[in-house]
């Protein structure tokens, strides 16, 4: 058998049990050997089935789950030894899910063999763990930097027991972890954390883009007590892991390596952030010791998944509005000098500059361009408070799950008047294997201000409209936020097959577009949803229902005209990859009402938590053409 099919090659009945007093912080001489033993066979073991998620095209962080592997057989080694410890590794890097998934293997809540299906859709094994969703898997992490405070409510519930929490150099750069710190301090709590320091994360190294940032002294400066030791000797990561354990109080071991120890194409290196490319990891594996026909007839026999469906309505070519966001920031700035640039425009990262855009910007307009951390809160605020003078505009960026982490910043930005342009990509679910703690879906939280404010929410519907987006919006004042998917979306035609947003097209702010009139009712949508929605509505029109399709750009405002039109029309139909609960849908009904319009009204967004996988993601939510569709022909009765 090959590719999935296969059993899973690597023996983890060879784990050994081992366990170990932190009042002997000496390693003896087999101890050391098993521990050892035990790492090697986990990391061999981790390398292999992340590799199926580079192999089918899902991505899989390996670096961060491979490197604290000695961390975690430590931990392993002690939970065995005594009932005094929480038995959970806890982790605030939720990118590291393998290691969860690897232990499930272990404890036998699921077969090794299905490791393999890593983070494939349906599998129950997505990109960041989620308590009850897989077999064996005891927390869920949420997003990067989240675990900690909540394992110190552990801890205070569990006072006669050692909690342990994995850490990282980039959760550590979240704020909430320096709140945290001091409460875990001022309590007593007895956590202790495990801080793997790598020195890299997605877009570099800390050291080189926040210098001044040391995890020891931050962490110290708090007040714990911190040991820092090479994390890949082996005696002297265990020695300060029963220095921490014994020491009255919250305490912190920093292991610094190398990203990837020993994995020779990503060693120290970003793209060890991220997935292990299938050349390299069957170049590791081979490497081992292991037959290179193994890895081969696993890794080579796996294939991203398909998506046969041929959408009308729209091109077969695609574009990356998350890529087009920077590209369209750098037409505008093309047109200044650069001093005129500097002095009149500041852009933010806090490490996402290549997943949102921004590295463009970073390449081509490096005068304007500030490299930050995992800092979101603050980089807003920073964005925001370049802002403060009428005639200066800061730029941030970051991922829209995150937006509702900056929702006071976005207050108090409002309050000052601030100018801020805000790009949130990986908005809605679309291609969304870190799954439900990844989901852009509350975008409607940007809006939070009062009725005598005005926010501009924009969800641009292909590239072409993104370049106008933000040709028209970039030098307005006030908070402007915009809005892109992870995923690429097609050109939208119109009826005649040119690209509507092509030659002619002017984005005006507030303005609903008409894609088509229909005389049946109407089918309200925007972004990544729109061409699904044409889709439908097209193949509706050539069954003779005469549907409307309704692109609304600004998410927030009322468009009296085109909302007296479609209210007026037998039904209306909000299409939307929001949340149900939060989103346009939840709204337009309001809209609707208030102004005595009664169409038959309904309303689809996405409903429960994820499935994995990428493309899947839209159908699993009920979103796909086909389920459109059927909404339309069930309003239209």
């Amino acid at each position: 058998m090959s590719g999935t099919e296969s059993a899973f090659p690597i023996d983890l009945k060879k784990y050994r049990k081992l366990t170990l007093d932190p009042s002997k912080p000496q390693l003896t001489a087999e101890q050391k050997s098993t521990l050892l033993h035990n790492i090697q066979l986990l990391r061999d073991a981790l390398v292999l089935f992340t590799a199926t998620g580079a192999a089918r095209g899902v991505s899989g962080h390996t670096g961060g789950a491979y490197d604290t592997i000695p961390e975690v057989c430590i931990l392993l080694s002690l939970f065995e030894a005594s009932e005094k410890y929480l038995p959970i590794v806890f982790d605030e890097a939720g990118h590291r899910v393998a290691t969860q998934y690897l232990l499930a293997a272990l404890d036998g809540h699921i077969p090794p063999e299905h490791l393999l299906h890593y983070r494939e859709a349906n599998s129950k094994l997505p990109g960041h763990p989620e308590l009850g969703l897989t077999p064996g898997v005891k927390f869920s992490s949420g997003r990067l930097g989240h675990m900690w405070p909540m394992v110190n409510g552990v801890a205070m519930a569990n006072k006669e027991k050692v909690v342990f929490c994995l850490g990282s150099d980039g959760s550590q750069q979240e704020g909430n972890d320096a709140e945290a710190a001091r409460l875990a301090v001022a309590q007593n709590l007895n956590v202790k954390l495990l801080i793997d320091d790598n020195d890299v994360t997605i877009a570099g190294h800390p050291s080189q883009y926040l210098k001044g940032y040391d995890v020891s002294k931050t962490l110290e400066g708090h007040g714990l007590k911190v040991y820092t030791v090479q994390g890949e000797d082996i005696d002297a990561l265990w020695a300060a892991i029963a220095a921490i354990v014994t020491y009255d109080g919250p305490a912190a071991v920093v292991a610094k390596r190398l990203m990837a120890p020993g994995v020779a194409d990503i060693e120290g290196s970003t793209h060890g952030h991220d997935v292990i490319p299938v050349k390299a990891a069957i170049k590791y594996l081979t490497a081992r010791g292991y037959p290179t026909s193994m890895s081969e007839g696993i890794l080579n026999n796996i294939k991203p998944a398909s998506a046969p469906y041929l959408y009308i309505g729209s091109t077969k070519e695609v574009g990356a509005n998350r890529v087009v966001f920077g590209e369209a920031v750098n037409l505008v700035l093309d047109k200044l000098s650069k001093e005129e640039a500097a002095e009149k425009v500041m852009v933010i990262d806090s490490d996402l500059e290549g997943s949102t855009g921004l590295k463009v910007i970073h390449q081509k307009h490096p005068e304007v361009f500030v490299p930050s951390g995992i800092m979101e809160r603050g980089n807003f605020s920073t964005a925001a408070g370049f802002g403060f003078d009428a005639n200066k505009f800061g730029v941030f960026s970051t991922f829209s799950a995150f937006l509702e982490m900056v929702i006071s910043e976005v207050t108090m930005a409002r309050l000052n008047n601030c100018n801020v342009l805000s790009h949130f990509s990986h908005s809605g679910v679309d291609e969304m294997a870190d799954n439900t703690c990844h989901f852009g879906v509350n975008s409607f939280f940007a809006d939070n201000g009062l009725s005598d404010v005005q926010s501009w929410l924009y969800f641009p519907a292909d590239p072409l409209q993104m370049v106008a987006v933000i040709q028209r919006v970039f030098f307005e004042r006030g908070l402007r936020f915009v809005f892109s998917t992870r995923s690429k979306v097609p050109y939208i035609l119109k009826e005649d097959g040119t690209k509507f947003f092509g030659d002619g097209y002017e984005f005006v702010p507030g303005k609903d577009e008409t894609i088509v009139e229909g005389k049946a009712g109407y089918v309200v949508s925007f972004g990544e949803m729109l061409y699904r929605s044409w889709d439908a509505v097209l193949r509706c029109r050539q069954q003779g229902l005469d549907v409307g399709l309704i692109n609304k750009p600004t998410l927030n405002l009322v468009d009296e005209q085109t909302l007296r039109k479609i209210g007026s029309s037998p039904f209306v139909l909000v299409v939307e990859s929001l949340n149900q609960k939060t989103g346009l849908g939840s709204k337009m009904g309001t809209w609707l009402i208030e102004r005595q319009l009664t169409p038959k009204y309904g309303y689809m967004g996405t409903t429960k938590e994820g499935c994995g996988g990428l493309s899947e993601q839209i159908p699993y939510q009920n979103l796909d053409p086909q389920s459109i569709i059927m909404k339309i022909k069930q309003l239209s009765n």
